[in-house]
């Protein structure tokens, strides 16, 4: 008997970032972060395993090509972690223990690309293991980390802090929920994607070239994150969009001139996430107040946040000011993109065509969740549950 789980699981987008390593083998982070998870209706990584005692040997399909796991060191430790529990949680002799699986993961948007495909791939794949084996009670945020360190931060719905802990083996290095989707309704994210091939510099080795050159990684650290934390935590609880949105942005940006300062920079930004830095700085001011603000990944690919009642009045601005020749139906993805007929314009000036693939919008998610749970007979055929 085979036992087949399907599960997705959803990205998420730090406010304030993880940057830097104290461990690379367990992968704990040199500071805290604090992350927003999306919903999964919009972008997601799907995973299904097959696990059972007629599998030849352990495989792992990642968008359709086959990924070693002998090699993948990550993978690996996932694997492992997964079947250590296995043992201590239904005895050293199980056979589930011994079982090997196949894996098959994809996401629904680009990988690599600086859209935290890695966070949500890792989230994902821990999770439907967990689903499979009956181990969905234990730390599986602790188990994600060691897979990509923000996919700890994916496990989770709503509003995430990943404490980065002082224990050497990581004990206390794991994720916790601030607060659910449901504490922010209002909250929406935009996605503007600028370029959605694979980056130069991946964020592991942009990491670790930061931690040995940069002075100023060392005062984020020691001074600006923690004060941050504290402040955009109480920021969420209070749903002070204001506040939120500035630290947000102030930490962003501290975050790229850490990359810059890094011995040879890991350039991550380029002229078209500038030009949006300048524009929402600009929609702010002539509105008269913060109204949506901005963050950067390790890539060029801007996420901004705002209000659900100030959506419609900013992405008919934002149309104007990055035109394209596609129809909107193309051009604008997601949920909550019609715009209205008539606006009162800011007088801000259109750029050039097509600076940006596409626009997609979205709210808050709940977290992972199994949306296919069975059995299958040795012959491949389905297990009656009766």
């Amino acid at each position: 008997m085979e036992k087949v789980v399907t599960c997705v699981a959803p990205v998420n987008i730090a406010t304030i970032k993880y940057w830097g390593k104290r461990d690379e083998h367990l992968i704990l982070p040199l500071n805290d972060s604090v992350s927003l998870t999306l919903d999964c209706d919009q972008m997601h990584a799907k995973t299904s395993v097959l696990a059972g005692p007629f599998i030849d040997e352990d495989s792992v399909w990642l968008n359709g090509q086959i990924m070693s796991i002998e090699t993948n060191k990550r993978l690996k430790k996932c694997f492992d972690l997964i079947r250590n529990l296995i043992r201590i949680r239904k005895g050293e002799n199980s056979q589930e223990a011994k079982w090997n699986i196949r894996v098959c993961s994809e996401n629904n948007f680009p990988t690599a690309a600086g859209l935290a495909s890695s966070a949500a791939g890792y989230a994902c794949l821990v999770y439907t293991l967990a689903n499979a084996f009956g181990l969905v009670d234990e730390d599986l945020p602790s188990i994600a980390r060691q897979g990509s360190g923000s996919a700890c931060r994916s496990i989770y719905g709503g509003f995430v802090h990943w404490k980065a802990g002082t224990d050497d083996l990581g004990s206390d290095s794991t994720a916790v929920q601030i607060s659910a989707d449901t504490h922010w309704p209002e909250m929406r994210i935009i996605i503007l994607v600028v370029n959605d091939s694979q980056k130069k510099t991946s964020s592991t080795v942009g990491m670790k070239q930061s931690v040995k050159t940069s002075e100023l990684l060392k005062y984020r650290i020691q001074k600006c994150v923690p004060e941050r934390t504290n402040e955009i935590i109480q920021a969420i609880t209070d749903k002070n969009f204001e506040k939120f949105a500035e630290i947000t942005m102030r930490d962003s940006n501290q975050f790229h001139a850490v990359c810059l300062d890094t011995y040879p920079p890991c350039v991550y930004l380029n002229q078209v996430s500038h030009e949006i830095i300048s524009f929402i700085h600009d929609y702010n001011e002539a509105v008269g107040q913060i109204k949506v603000s901005y963050t950067f990944d390790a890539g060029p690919n801007a996420f901004l946040f705002i209000q659900q009642k100030d959506l419609s009045l900013f992405m008919s601005e934002l149309v104007n000011v990055f035109p394209s020749q596609q129809p909107n139906s193309s051009y604008l993805r997601g949920i909550e993109t019609s715009l209205p007929a008539k606006i009162k314009p800011y007088g801000l000036k259109p750029k050039d065509k097509d600076l940006l693939k596409y626009i997609m919008v979205t709210k808050l998610g709940s977290g992972p969740k199994c949306v296919n749970d069975h059995l299958l007979n040795n012959d491949g055929t389905l297990k009656s549950n009766n």
